[in-house]
């Protein structure tokens, strides 16, 4: 058994921790998962515990590795939500809200505490804003650090000595390096290779500070993903880990990035799909769960506007990349259903008709939705959202129009609030999550995209219909993965790299992914889903009417 090597993904979500162990060839061996807290001290603020995070951790990589012996085990990766870590000179946590409680450190991707610092970064016009769709999200790390500075100067600004994305954090946890990885800090701090920092950004937002002995506080020294860090696991993380000293460990990624890495790179020989014997530029990743990314790679720099991006080696060494999102789609689904009058008897149908096997609400309402459509003689399910629509953007718009401002708006309600009325909102919600993704589609390709085929990947792509539905209205082909667990993949994927069995990212992406399922689009739904598109476009039309409205003196 001494001949057989493996690697360990870990991803760090919104919501728990996860590893896995993986063979050479991106076969899952086994995996574990833990919950992490997260907490709410006043709206729109949500932070995290580091300390909390690493102990979850050492818990998933020890369950998954415990069959192994430790010299098989070649390499680790980590990935992680794009959280911004606050730690102080002696690397423990500050806090990061008046609470003034030290171990909640972690101020969350989705807090949109600095939203009005992101409308004042985004006014200054400076020209590292074409790098982020020219508008500043407060999903990025320069509001929240703004924030902190004018709003915790002396609990936290002046006491802060380091400030980490949530991925380096892991990276720095495990091998005491503080080199950083060009994902996290060309997509989320506006670095930018070679140059690198400009100083004048951070001096014309107001924080200077940062300037002081080469950017010591947010990063002196980078490298690309995969990349060996350190010394690899030092002889602390080796033991919280239950693995050896010295075990590779390659920098890290932002989650939906290594979701991308985990199935961008397959190879598509025989699937007659129409990225075959193309670059891999004609691919797009989909990254969905929580929330969604739409990752694009090109081979020069293309500036979408209201897409983040291009990052060179942000995801891809030596390529450009393009992140397109919405900030709240799984969630969105959740809050839709669960939020209607009829939720308590969904879930006691759903219940009753799956009592031992564990599935879920949203197979009992996609099944529903089918009989639903066999009752009304609908020769599709998608057809039943004919007079109910939705604009999605509950928690703001990340892209094409980023405007985190933006509200939802449901059109065609009535009355009735059935089990019928419940999946019927449910559909038009997944409906206009898909022309969301059509509307970032079709500005990338504005842009100089080829895109042919999508590859999914999280927790919203084992969901049927959410795939089907995708297909339907952008028209394009879905590759879903061999493994469910692609992001887990992609982060075991910079462990290989970073023990250099592989030798670049390419090679591990086309020897560790793996084409699945193909789901073909219904030319049928075509002028359904066109018209649907002009309807959801019209939406947002009258939502900034109304808005302007409302705005007049």
């Amino acid at each position: 058994m001494a001949d057989v090597f493996y690697y360990v993904g870990v991803d760090v979500g919104t919501a728990s921790v996860r590893a896995a162990l993986v063979t050479r060839e991106g076969l899952v061996k086994s995996t574990a998962e833990e919950p992490i807290s997260i907490w709410e001290p006043q709206s729109d603020h949500y932070v995290q515990s580091s300390t909390e995070i690493w102990e979850k951790c050492c818990t998933v990589v020890k369950e998954v590795t415990q069959s192994v012996e430790r010299s098989q085990v070649r390499g680790v990766g980590f990935d992680a939500t794009c959280s911004l870590v606050v730690l102080d000179q002696n690397f423990q946590p500050v806090a990061v809200n008046q609470d003034g409680l030290r171990e909640r450190n972690v101020v969350m991707w989705m807090d949109h505490r600095a939203a009005e610092q992101a409308a004042r970064i985004t006014n200054t016009g400076h020209e590292v804003l074409s790098r982020v769709g020219g508008v500043m999200s407060p999903e990025m790390q320069p509001p929240k650090l703004l924030w902190l500075k004018e709003n915790l100067k002396e609990s936290c600004w002046n006491t802060a000595a380091h400030f980490f994305d949530l991925p380096d954090f892991l990276s720095w946890k495990a091998t005491g390096s503080l080199t950083r990885s060009l994902c996290t800090l060309v997509c989320k701090w506006t670095y930018c290779p070679p140059e690198g920092w400009d100083a004048s950004f951070w001096t014309s937002i107001g924080l200077e500070d940062l300037l002081e002995n080469n950017f010591f506080k947010i990063g002196s020294v980078t490298c690309p993903p995969g990349s060996p860090v350190g010394g690899g696991l030092t002889q602390e993380a080796a033991a919280d880990l239950g693995l050896d000293p010295g075990t590779a460990v390659g920098a890290s990624l932002i989650d939906a990035h290594a979701g991308g890495l985990g199935v961008i790179g397959a190879d598509v020989k025989g699937f007659h799909l129409p990225c075959e014997n193309q670059p891999i530029t004609s691919r797009m990743a989909m990254i969905c769960g929580t929330s969604t990314c739409h990752m694009a790679i090109s081979e020069r720099p293309l500036f979408v506007p209201g897409v983040w991006g291009p990052c060179l080696s942000a995801m891809v060494p030596g390529m450009w990349l393009n992140e397109g999102g919405q900030s709240a789609t799984g969630r969105l689904i959740d809050h839709m259903v669960k939020g209607h009058a009829a939720y308590v008897q969904l879930q006691e149908q759903a219940q009753q008709r799956f009592p031992s096997t564990g599935e879920n609400i949203y197979t009992y309402l996609n099944s529903h939705l089918s009989l639903m459509a066999e009752v009304k003689s609908c020769s599709a399910v998608d057809l039943l959202g004919s007079s109910l629509h939705v604009w999605p953007d509950f928690h703001g718009n990340r892209s094409p129009l980023a405007d985190p401002t933006l509200k939802g708006m449901v059109i065609g309600l009535s009355l009735s609030q059935t089990l019928d009325d419940l999946a019927l909102l449910y559909l038009a919600t997944v409906q206009a999550l898909a022309l969301g993704t059509l509307h970032i589609l079709e500005n990338m390709k504005k842009a100089g995209h080829d895109i042919r085929t999508f590859f999914l990947c999280g927790g919203l792509s084992k969901n049927p219909l959410f795939v089907q539905i995708h297909a339907n209205a952008t028209g394009l082909p879905l590759v879903l993965p061999d493994q469910t667990e692609a992001v887990l993949i992609g982060a075991a994927i910079l462990g290989a790299c970073a023990s250099q069995d592989y030798s670049t990212i390419q090679e591990a992406m086309k020897k560790m992914a793996k084409v699945g399922t193909v789901v073909q689009p219904d030319p049928e739904l075509q002028s359904f889903y066109e018209r649907k598109y002009k309807v959801f476009l019209q939406l947002f039309a009258h939502q900034r009417e109304y808005q302007d409205l409302m705005n007049q003196k």
